[in-house]
């Protein structure tokens, strides 16, 4: 198969779909492989390094697109992009779908079959491909939030691990998934107290034994939200309802409660965001205020460590990716875990939650294969 990546061009993003590690894998299966020249460059892969893997250069997205069976980027597509895919297209990325119905249109009008890294599951019900990226993306979150607690970034002027005598700042995390686990280490880690709201009580079990104590766990309620949001100095985001929209947690009239300069990082940002007044932003200009409340939403926090990134995010995709270019769509009969990526097919939504979520109906994706 021949399989391309372009570079990608959202804003700030530095990523690669395919670092040259994974282009030599896709090459050793007998692939041709096609990188957008300068592609890799954001993330530290230069192009001989492409070409030393065995892939070629080529000049431009447009013969990207037009001389491959399957793309594999990391970001969503951008509106020039939709307009380059072919019925014959496998587009293998992030989606992000339920909060964006102008891409969804997009990918329904090109025809072509796009496969959501968000939405591939695992045998024990987890997300391989978006795991790797929450894990980043939690542990960054707390960087940031310690950075937009100083005041010349707009916070209250707290030091996020405090001094002797004078107390840390206490983190409030939303959800105890991938994203709200390493939020609660890397903030522990770095001196702040720490609550994690979260629904599973076996998760919370799992919670306490790994910080061993130092984190405390709540049973995630409106009531204990309230509570939790007046003595916060930071809140986190961390909740995912896979392939759908997140839920709101904070109202705007939630956060007239809560410390002036205090800081909301909404990890689910690319997904609608938990909060009421969350809207996205840019690593270039990433906050805002709100009553007194810095938010903090950039949409693709781990842009902003793309080598750590890049590789870490090949390391999940790499078995998927190359069962569709050894096998193209019929990987997906084989394998149930991955057909769940399947989001968009023949110009029809496969994904019952991306339906749900834009008002849309859906489709038995094999019903839709069947049909030719």
């Amino acid at each position: 198969m021949r399989v391309g990546v372009p570079r990608e061009i959202k804003t700030n993003e530095h990523r690669v779909g395919l670092t040259p590690t994974a282009a030599r894998e896709y090459v050793a299966h007998g692939h041709e492989v096609r990188i957008e020249t300068g592609a890799g460059l954001g993330a530290g892969f230069s192009d001989a390094d492409y070409r030393k893997a065995g892939a070629a250069i080529v000049a431009d997205a447009e013969t990207v697109f037009a001389d491959s069976d399957m793309i594999v980027k990391v970001k969503e597509p951008q509106a020039v992009e939709w307009a380059r895919l072919r019925p014959d297209h496998i587009l293998f990325t992030y989606l992000h779908l339920a909060p964006d119905p102008e891409q969804t249109k997009g990918l329904l009008a090109s025809k072509c079959a796009a496969i959501a890294y968000e939405t591939v599951t695992d045998r024990n019900g987890g997300l391989p491909l978006l795991a790797p990226m929450s894990e980043v993306a939690g542990r960054i979150a707390v960087f940031s939030a310690a950075e937009t607690l100083l005041k010349h970034n707009g916070g209250m002027g707290l030091l996020f691990c405090g001094v002797p005598g004078v107390a840390p700042a206490r983190v409030l995390v939303l959800g105890g998934g991938v994203v709200g686990l390493n939020a609660a280490r890397m903030a522990m880690g770095l001196g702040a107290e720490v609550v994690v709201l979260e629904r599973s009580i076996p998760r919370m079990r799992e919670i306490d034994e790994l910080t061993g104590g130092r984190v405390i766990t709540r049973y995630s309620s409106i009531g204990a939200i309230e509570e939790e949001l007046v003595k916060a100095d930071v809140v986190i985001g961390a909740v995912l309802v896979p392939g759908a929209e997140a839920p709101t947690l904070v109202r705007r009239d939630q956060l007239k409660s809560m410390k002036p300069g205090s800081v909301l990082i909404d990890v689910a940002i690319d997904q609608g965001g938990c909060f009421e007044t969350s809207k996205p932003t840019t690593h270039e200009d990433p906050t805002y205020v709100v009553d007194g409340v810095v938010h903090y939403c950039v949409a693709n926090m781990p842009g902003a460590a793309p080598r750590t990134s890049s590789e870490a995010l090949n390391n999940a995709t790499l078995p998927f990716g190359l069962a569709l270019a050894d096998k193209g769509l019929e990987a997906l009969k084989k394998d149930p875990h991955l057909a769940r990526g399947l989001n968009v097919l023949k110009g029809e939504i496969t994904y019952p939650a991306v339906a749900e979520a834009l008002g849309l109906s859906w489709s038995d994706p094999f019903g839709v294969w069947a049909r030719g």
